[in-house]
């Protein structure tokens, strides 16, 4: 009996499609996934700092803001009392409480500017350095005030003390004559010291004399012809002109007394000579400025009472004007108060 043996497969087992397929499919699945992953934490990371970047902007912002009222604040503060201060300083001698005054009338500037500052974020660096040398300008002032008040102090003293002294020698003169020599030098001793005390209250008038000065401003010259019915034009060429017409405004000045006030007006001519007639007005005075003396053409005086005017004043004399540039001064007080220019052709 024949048994029949099974023919092999000559191509070997058929494989299985399926679970190769499905790992690759998975493998990508994760892939993407990880990308996606990436690309959330990206925009979050940029998120993160947009958010960073804006909250630090807005605490600048704030910051800023902080800083400018904190500084309003501190000027506020530094300038009231520094007022407070010089008032405490006040007393019965005139001259002290004039440069007090002037004094106050600085730090109300120094105070504007800086609250003009105060304005702008950008300057309020400039405007903390400006609040710190309004700090500095105060107690430069106080020690100023306090010196000029010891020394006051000191010169009354010693002037009472020199008068007495002086009384008494006068008073034992008859008999002490042998100490004649003695009481020489004692009087030379006391005039030296009375001419310092004098030179002292020379200075302190000074500086209070500077300072009551009448500054002018809105200063105008033209020239003027006068016509055959009394009326004055305006004229610009040299030729048509037979005077000239200078005018000004006084300014308000609270330490300068009320009163009359001189204002010493002088042209100058292309040639550079002050324009002046002694039979109509002009003549010379000082220049306190540099002790210099110099001639002026006209004055006008005005009853001042601290407050704007307008004024005007016409020089006519009888000669004829050069063409060319003039210059005009104006002097209150031995001081240059305002100038001008103008122009005949």
């Amino acid at each position: 009996m024949s048994t029949t043996n099974p023919t092999p497969n000559p191509s070997g087992p058929t494989p299985n499609p399926g679970p190769g397929k499905k790992d690759d499919g998975q493998q990508k699945l994760k892939i993407a996934a990880i990308a996606t992953i990436a690309v959330l934490a990206i925009v979050c990371i940029v998120l993160v700092i947009s958010l960073v970047n804006k909250n630090n902007a807005n605490d600048s912002l704030t910051y800023e803001l902080n800083e400018s009222e904190q500084l309003k604040a501190e000027l506020e503060k530094q300038y009231y009392e520094a007022l407070s201060e010089l008032e405490e300083m006040r007393g019965s001698n005139e001259e002290l409480n004039a440069l007090i005054e002037a004094q106050k009338a600085e730090l109300k500037e120094s105070k504007d500017r800086i609250d003009v500052l105060l304005r702008d974020s950008r300057q309020l660096a400039e405007a903390r350095k400006q609040i710190n040398g309004m700090n500095a300008k105060v107690e430069q002032y106080l020690a100023e005030i306090n010196q000029l008040r010891q020394e006051n102090e000191e010169l009354t003293e010693r002037t009472a003390a020199l008068s007495q002294e002086n009384y008494s020698l006068n008073s034992n003169l008859d008999s002490a004559r042998m100490r004649n020599m003695e009481l020489s030098s004692a009087r030379a001793a006391l005039v030296s010291e009375k001419e310092a005390v004098e030179a002292d209250r020379a200075r302190l008038a000074k500086k209070v004399n500077i300072a009551s000065v009448v500054k002018v401003t809105n200063v105008e010259a033209e020239g003027l012809k006068l016509r055959d019915n009394g009326k004055t034009t305006s004229r610009r060429s040299a030729k048509n002109v037979d005077q000239l017409q200078v005018c000004f405004n006084t300014t308000a000045n609270q330490v300068a007394e009320s009163g009359v006030e001189e204002f010493l007006i002088r042209i100058v001519n292309p040639l550079g000579e002050t324009l002046a007639v002694e039979s109509m007005g002009s003549g010379v005075f000082v220049n306190n400025a540099n002790g210099e003396q110099i001639r002026y053409t006209m004055i006008k005086e005005v009853d001042y009472d601290r407050d704007e005017q307008r004024l005007c004043l016409t020089w006519a004399p009888s000669e004829a004007f050069q063409e060319g540039n003039y210059e005009v001064e104006i002097y209150n007080k031995g001081y240059l108060a305002g100038t001008s220019s103008f122009q005949l052709r």
